[in-house]
């Protein structure tokens, strides 16, 4: 994540909302990445897993002798460094109910909507600067109607209710 989109999100991280794309709470979805507070959370989201060990030993000698060594380790399901190296065509989801799993990233050039995306063509580039441009331009022979409002009247409650 870069560092712009780190600070935008990090009062919602710290407030328990998760990842970016963990808004419902319903899901998460880790794409990949190298910042290390995200890797952190995705490890510790994943969880841990025990494995079992066994050790052998043998002495050899006048008296010889024989050991076995049975152990129950813990053991991060995925560390912040294996994180890092993800392979870049999987994805790790973790949906509502359900132990988190990777899958396949989608290929977007394969959506029959393609062709709308600036991906495709620069031309359907959302502009924002013109988007938010709030200059009126009225010509001679436009029609509108004027409303007076008194700011004195109190408005009801819920009129903001957004």
């Amino acid at each position: 994540m870069s560092r712009i989109r780190r600070d935008v999100y990090v009062r919602f991280w710290r407030e328990g909302g998760g990842l970016p794309l963990n808004l419902p709470h319903d899901s998460t979805v880790f794409l990949g990445g190298k910042e290390k507070t995200t890797l952190d959370e995705i490890s510790k989201m994943l969880g841990k897993s025990s494995i079992d060990t066994v050790n052998s030993s043998e002495t050899k000698g006048n008296s010889p002798s024989y050991g076995r060594n049975f152990q129950k380790l813990g053991r991060e399901l995925m560390t912040m460094d294996e994180l890092a190296v993800m392979d870049g065509s999987k994805c790790i989801l973790q949906l509502r109910g359900v132990r988190p799993f990777f899958s396949k990233k989608y290929d977007i050039t394969k959506h029959p909507l393609y062709k709308y995306l600036s991906d495709y063509d620069k031309r359907n580039e959302f502009n924002i600067e013109k988007y938010l441009n709030t200059k009126l331009k009225v010509k001679s022979q436009d029609m509108f109607m004027v409303y007076e409002i008194d700011m004195d009247e109190t408005l009801p409650a819920d009129a903001f209710i957004q």
